[in-house]
């Protein structure tokens, strides 16, 4: 596998390699690059690589702007201190999304996820893969309080509504953090097994939905945490939610 580090601190790009080749002797580094201009020039004249590990913020810029002037085809692991550009990341052919320090153990289980994703398209059918990464069903999401970011699990989201043109998730424990995505968004990103789009402003997990009973041809559904109105699905979704609940 043919890899280029994208990474202005020195001695976590040497970190990097030796991680790399300990874990994956095959594994041939091929450019270690720090700015965006030097790594836009690179691309530029060298064929593309198999992998890319990039930090987020280089010497000059966010490397986001890397992948905004030059179209890449390739998969990308970012590497970063800063989680609050997990969501933006899922836009740049991230396969994964690794917290430094990055230890050993996330680092094989980045690498495995690529060679997963390899057999499972067939080997040298990239673009399958990059249209597959690009609209993961994450197992987890971000939400914002304030000004803090949190990785809410998936399986931890009773449902995400909307209310004056703002998406919000709410947990179990009825925390309640804006998500920076529209619920048709999210309704693609989903697992469609555990989530359904109740109507415009409801998409929720099966495990909120309490009880439900016909109301005049609509669904009356109760959720938990109670969200303080009364929700309904439409007649003409009805059938599909009763298909997909039992």
């Amino acid at each position: 596998m043919r890899v280029i580090l994208i990474e202005d601190e020195l001695p976590a790009r040497a970190k990097l390699q030796e991680m790399l080749k300990g874990i994956d002797p095959s594994i041939e580094v091929i450019a270690m690059l720090g700015s965006v201009k030097e790594t836009l020039s690179w691309l530029r004249q060298n064929p593309m690589p198999d992998l890319a590990f990039v930090d987020i913020q280089l010497s000059d810029d966010h490397s986001f702007e890397i992948f905004k002037q030059y179209p890449i085809q390739f998969p990308i692991i970012f590497t970063t201190a800063y989680d609050k550009y997990l969501l933006a990341s899922f836009d740049y052919n991230s396969i994964d999304y690794l917290l430094k320090p990055v230890t050993e153990d996330r680092l094989r289980r980045s690498l495995q996820k690529v060679k997963s994703l390899e057999q499972h398209f067939v080997q040298g059918n990239l673009q399958k893969i990059l249209d597959h990464i690009k609209t993961p069903a994450p197992n987890r999401i971000l939400g914002k309080k304030g000004t803090e970011f949190i990785a809410l699990n998936m399986d931890d989201i009773a449902y995400f509504f909307t209310e004056h043109k703002i998406v919000f998730a709410r947990d179990f424990s009825d925390r309640q953090l804006i998500v920076d995505k529209t619920l048709s968004d999210l309704e693609a990103m989903v697992d469609a097994k555990k989530f359904f789009r109740l109507n415009r402003k409801y998409l929720s997990s099966m495990a909120a939905i309490e009880k439900f009973r016909p109301d005049n041809g609509k669904i009356k559904v109760q959720l938990n945490p109670d969200p303080k109105e009364e929700v309904f699905v439409s007649k003409e979704t009805a059938p599909d939610f009763r298909g997909w609940i039992s």
